[in-house]
C-alpha cells in the first residue's frame, strides 16, 4: 500500500485550514459548504458545531468512511425533500443530518411513549388536553352560578285531534299537554317512534332506535307526574341524540363502518342532563362518518324539504328528523358548520351556543377548542328552554363553564342595537325594527386573512391526535368517503407543532380584532357563509339559525311540486350573550310563521317522483363538521 497521503486525507486537511480561516463567512453558499463538509461524514455521525472540532472529526474519519459520502448526501437530500412539506427546507446538509439524528435519538422515543400513554384508543374520550380555550371577552371572568331562565307557560293548549298536528307542536306546548294530562309521555313516545320508522327509509336519518329505554323513561315520567312531581318543561318529551353522544347499552357508531358495532359504557354528560329533566330518548340519529358531512355507513341523509338533495353537515340526523316532525327536538354538534349548515338546508331553528356552554363528556371529539353541542328545534323559544337544561359546568370537561347567561325571555329588545350585514335577510331586519329594535348597517372588520386555514389546522391536527391509531392501523382505507377525513388527516400529519401554535397565535389576533369591532349587541347575516362559519367557530360566537321563507327548487318538474328550497338567516351575538340572539329570534318568530311550515317528505305532489339516486348534480362537499 502506498505511503502517500490519500485524496480524502488531503481533502480533510484542506477543510481543517478552511474552517480555521473562514468561520466568520456566514454567507458562504450552503451547497458548496455542505458538499465539502460531507466528504467524510459517517451516516451515523453528526459533525460538531465548532469549526475546529468539525475539521478534526473529518481528519479522524479519513478514508475508512469515505464510502459513506454518497449515502450521506442522499440521506440529506431525502430529508430536505421531506422538510419542504413543512416549509422548513432552509437548513444546510450538516444541519439536516443533525435534525435526523436528534429526531431519531430524542424525539421519536418521546413521541412513541406519549402515544402509548394516551393515543391507543380512538375518539378523544379520555385524557383531554389541559390547554383550554376560553372565548370570554371580559377581562374579569364570570363569577357565580347562572340562574335558570323564566320560560313562559303555554297556557290554554288543547290536544289536537290528529297525530300529525301533535308531531309538529313545540316542546313548550307538548310539555303543557303532558303537564295537564291531556296526553301521556308513553303515548307521545309511541307517536314519535312511529314517525321515525315511517320516514327513516326515505330520509336515512336514524342509526338506532332506543325503544326499550324510551318506554322505560316515558313510564317513569308518567309515574312521577301521577305522584305530583313535575320535572320541568322537558318532562316526558321525546328527543334524539346525534350518534357521537354515548348512551350505555346502545351502539355509539360515530357514523363509521369501523365503529358501527361500538358500545361505550359511558353516560354522556348532556344525556345525563336531559334524563334528569325527564326527557325521553327515542333514537340515536345519523352523524356523518366521524362527524364529517352527511355520508355515513348506512347511506346519506336527505333533506325533508327536498328529498332529491342531501342534508349537508354531520348533524344530518338531528336536522332532518326535527324538520320532518319525527322528534320534537334533537341535540347535534358543531366544529365547523355542522349545526348551521343542516339547520339551514332542512329549514329548522337551531342554536350553536357559546363555546363551553355545554359539557362534552362522553362525546366523540374532533377538536377540544372547537366542538360544541346545541339543540335543533321547532322555534327559538324551544332552543332557549333546551339550552337552559343542558348548559352548565361539566366536571370532566375542562372547557365547560357555568356561564351566567341573561334570561332570553326577559330581554328588552328595544334597548338593543342590531347590525345587519350585506347578506342579511331584510325581512328579519324590518320585523325587528318594527318591534323597536335599533337596526344599523354593519360590517365586522378584521385583518386576519387566513381564517379558513387557521380552522383547518386547528381542527385537523386535533382530530388526528384523537384518531392517531385509526390512521396508523390503516382503518382510514375503510372510510365511507375517501375525499374527506382520509385526505384531511394525511395532510395534517405534516403540520408541525410550531405551525400549529402559530395558527393559534393568529387565532388570538382574530379574536382580539373581532372583539374590538363587534360594536353592536348582535348582528344579522348569512348563516352558511364559509368564512363566517370559520370565524364564528374560532372566536366562539353563538348564532341561531332562523327559517325566513322558501323559494322554488331549481328545475322543478313541469307538473309542479311541493318541494322547496328553504331560506334562512343567522343572528349572531358576542360570546356569553346567547340570550340576546335567542330573544331577537323569538321576537322575529312571534311575527312570522316560516318556522311552522311542514315539509312534504312523501307528499311531493301528484306527478312528482324522485329517482334514486337523484339526477340533480351534487355540488362538491365542503368541510361541514
Amino acid at each position: 500500500m502506498s505511503s502517500r497521503p490519500s485524496t480524502r486525507f488531503l481533502a480533510s486537511l484542506f477543510l481543517l485550514l478552511f474552517y480555521s480561516l473562514a468561520d466568520s463567512f456566514a454567507d458562504l453558499p450552503s451547497q458548496f459548504q455542505a458538499q465539502q463538509e460531507l466528504t467524510n461524514i459517517n451516516k451515523s455521525a453528526i459533525l460538531p458545531t465548532c469549526p475546529c472540532r468539525r475539521a478534526a472529526t473529518l481528519l479522524e474519519m479519513d478514508s475508512k468512511n469515505g464510502n459513506e459520502c454518497p449515502k450521506n448526501i442522499t440521506e440529506a437530500s431525502q430529508i430536505r425533500h421531506g422538510l419542504t412539506l413543512l416549509d422548513a427546507d432552509f437548513f444546510n446538509d450538516i444541519k439536516v443530518l443533525e435534525i435526523a439524528k436528534g429526531a431519531k435519538e430524542f424525539n421519536i422515543p418521546i413521541i412513541r411513549a406519549n402515544r402509548k400513554l394516551v393515543a391507543s384508543i380512538n375518539g378523544g374520550l379520555h385524557n383531554p388536553s389541559p390547554l383550554v380555550f376560553n372565548p370570554e371577552w371580559s377581562k374579569e371572568q364570570s363569577q357565580g352560578k347562572a340562574s335558570r331562565f323564566n320560560h313562559p307557560s303555554a297556557s290554554g293548549i288543547q290536544r289536537p285531534n290528529n297525530e300529525e298536528d301533535i308531531a309538529f307542536m313545540s316542546v313548550l306546548k307538548l310539555g303543557e299537554l303532558i303537564k295537564k294530562k291531556q296526553i301521556t309521555s308513553e303515548e307521545l313516545t309511541g307517536i314519535f317512534l312511529k314517525r321515525l320508522r315511517r320516514y327513516n327509509p326515505v330520509l336515512e336519518s336514524v342509526v338506532s332506535y332506543t325503544e326499550d329505554l324510551a318506554y322505560q323513561q316515558a313510564k317513569e315520567a308518567d309515574k312521577l307526574l301521577s305522584q305530583g312531581v313535575h320535572l320541568g318543561p322537558l318532562h316526558g318529551i321525546p328527543y334524539g341524540l346525534k350518534d357521537i353522544i354515548s348512551v350505555p347499552l346502545y351502539k355509539t357508531t360515530w357514523g363509521s363502518t369501523t365503529f358501527k358495532n361500538q358500545v361505550l359504557n359511558i353516560e354522556a354528560w348532556v344525556y345525563k342532563r336531559l334524563k334528569s329533566a325527564g326527557a325521553v330518548l327515542v333514537a340515536k340519529l345519523v352523524t356523518g362518518s366521524l362527524a364529517y358531512d352527511d355520508i355515513w355507513f348506512g347511506g346519506r341523509t336527505r333533506n325533508p324539504w327536498n328529498i332529491e338533495e342531501f342534508s349537508t353537515g354531520s348533524s344530518a340526523g338531528p336536522a332532518a328528523c326535527t324538520s320532518a316532525g319525527m322528534i320534537p327536538f334533537a341535540i347535534g354538534s358543531e366544529t365547523a358548520g355542522s349545526i348551521t349548515y343542516p339547520a339551514s338546508r332542512c329549514g329548522v331553528t337551531a342554536l350553536r351556543p357559546t363555546f363551553g356552554s355545554v359539557g362534552r363528556t362522553g362525546v366523540m371529539s374532533l377538536s377540544e377548542s372547537l366542538d360544541k353541542l346545541g339543540p335543533f328545534c321547532r322555534n327559538a323559544a324551544d332552543c332557549a328552554v333546551i339550552l337552559d337544561v343542558i348548559r352548565g359546568k361539566d366536571p370532566d370537561d375542562l372547557s365547560s363553564r357555568d356561564i351566567p347567561f341573561g334570561d332570553p325571555f326577559s330581554v328588552d329588545i328595544t334597548k338593543l342595537t342590531v347590525g345587519y350585514l350585506d347578506d342579511a335577510d331584510m325581512e328579519v331586519v324590518h320585523v325587528l325594527e318594527s318591534k323597536g329594535v335599533k337596526v344599523v348597517p354593519f360590517k365586522l372588520n378584521y385583518t386576519v386573512d387566513s381564517v379558513q386555514g387557521i380552522l383547518n389546522f386547528t381542527m385537523d391536527v386535533d382530530m388526528l391526535a384523537h384518531f392517531d391509531e385509526w390512521q396508523r392501523s390503516g382503518k382510514d382505507d375503510d372510510y365511507e368517503a375517501q375525499d374527506q377525513w382520509p385526505v384531511e388527516l394525511r395532510r395534517a400529519r405534516v403540520v408541525s407543532a410550531v405551525d400549529y401554535l402559530q395558527a393559534q397565535r393568529a387565532r388570538g389576533k382574530l379574536i382580539q380584532e373581532v372583539k374590538e369591532n363587534f360594536n353592536v349587541d348582535a348582528f344579522i347575516g348569512n348563516a352558511t357563509d364559509w368564512e363566517r362559519v370559520c370565524m364564528g367557530n374560532l372566536v366562539g360566537l353563538p348564532v341561531i339559525v332562523v327559517p325566513t321563507g322558501f323559494k322554488n327548487i331549481p328545475n322543478p318538474p313541469p307538473t309542479g311540486t311541493r318541494r322547496r328550497t328553504t331560506v334562512n338567516t343567522g343572528i349572531y351575538a358576542p360570546p356569553n350573550h346567547d340570550h340576546i340572539a335567542l330573544a331577537l329570534a323569538m321576537a322575529y318568530q312571534s311575527a312570522t310563521n316560516h318556522h311552522k311550515q311542514r315539509p312534504p317528505i312523501d307528499e311531493l305532489g301528484p306527478n312528482d317522483t324522485i329517482s334514486n339516486p337523484p339526477t340533480v348534480p351534487i355540488p362538491p362537499r365542503r368541510l361541514h363538521m
